[in-house]
């Protein structure tokens, strides 16, 4: 039995590496540069030079590795193959032949990496010890991943579990960057939280240290006027807690998850956040979800690797 696996999480600006033992133990993390140039066609040609540099170092023979897992920020199917990737100036690819083939014939898996990020965070995070998982990550856009069973749900067309758009406010008039409106990415993102924060303040009149911030407002600003008192803030983030809290009382009625992990930058707020979030989604949750509990991930930017490299101990 393989005692390796290697876990590669794929930024726009980095790819971040690292080599398990098969029993979940991190050994090592490493990073190198994301080659967006001439279309991004040295991508997997470097992370196969890394993990077989990585191979040697170590003294690793092929067949004690289990494979390497990939995670990518686009749409990923069941096969491997990714649509397109902005970010990394990919179109259609099919990352599991084409890594596979550069590594000489080793095991791959592929998944989108917001998806791997869940999958991470039920293995060794926030949804330790549990098989079924919704989770939400709120950074610069909202992303998420649907576990069921253990196994990501990645969907027909691998966009499984992109829950930062869904319909919450079909009024919005304003247009998402996936072309929609009203998406829950357009309220809950760090960004979003700002444009709320901005609504809020040219509409009413309640004093606020947030407007001695003009154009420089943050999410991180607002969650910290929060917890100085300051009632602008705490009307921001009860809309916030709204809009999230009943969309994932959505989610949950669709997959009845044993816990919801959130996490991302905006994350960091911390248990006020959850706090906001479980109240509005308890009204709003079907009653045999409505117990389910709502907690912070704990990996931060190791969600990806650990995800990955699961997905080959799989």
């Amino acid at each position: 039995m393989a005692n390796y696996v290697f876990g590669i999480d794929v930024g726009g600006t980095s790819v971040k590496c690292g080599l398990f033992q098969t029993d979940g133990t991190l050994l090592e993390k490493w990073e190198i540069p994301t080659r967006t140039e001439n279309g991004g066609s040295e991508i997997l040609p470097d992370i196969a030079k890394s993990v077989k540099a990585k191979m040697g170092e170590k003294g690793i023979a092929a067949d004690d590795v289990a494979g390497v897992g990939i995670d990518v920020p686009g749409p990923v199917n069941d096969k491997g193959e990714l649509s397109i990737a902005v970010n990394l100036n990919w179109g259609y690819k099919n990352i599991v032949k084409e890594l596979s083939d550069e590594l000489g014939g080793m095991a791959v898996k592929a998944a989108n990496d917001a998806n791997a990020a869940a999958l991470g965070e039920m293995w060794a995070g926030g949804g330790k010890g549990s098989k079924n998982l919704v989770m939400v990550t709120l950074g610069t856009g909202v992303g998420g991943g649907i576990i069921v069973d253990g196994k990501i749900v990645a969907g027909a067309h691998g966009a499984g579990g992109e829950v930062g758009h869904a319909c919450v406010d079909p009024e919005e008039e304003a247009v998402c960057n996936c072309g929609n409106h009203g998406c829950l990415e357009q309220m809950t993102s760090a960004t979003g939280i700002v444009r709320l924060a901005k609504k809020y303040l040219a509409s009413h009149d309640t004093p606020s240290s947030l407007r001695e911030r003009g154009e420089s407002i943050s999410a991180k600003a607002v969650f910290d006027a929060l917890k100085e008192g300051d009632a602008a803030a705490e009307a921001i983030v009860q809309e916030f807690s709204a809009y999230l809290g009943r969309a994932l009382a959505v989610f949950a009625c669709v997959v009845d998850p044993e816990v919801i992990v959130v996490g991302g930058g905006v994350s960091k707020a911390g248990q006020i956040l959850i706090d906001g979030v479980a109240k509005y989604y308890r009204d709003a949750a079907f009653i045999a979800c409505k117990d389910t509990p709502i907690v912070l991930a704990s990996l931060g930017n190791d969600a990806g690797i650990y995800g990955a490299a699961k997905m080959l101990i799989d």
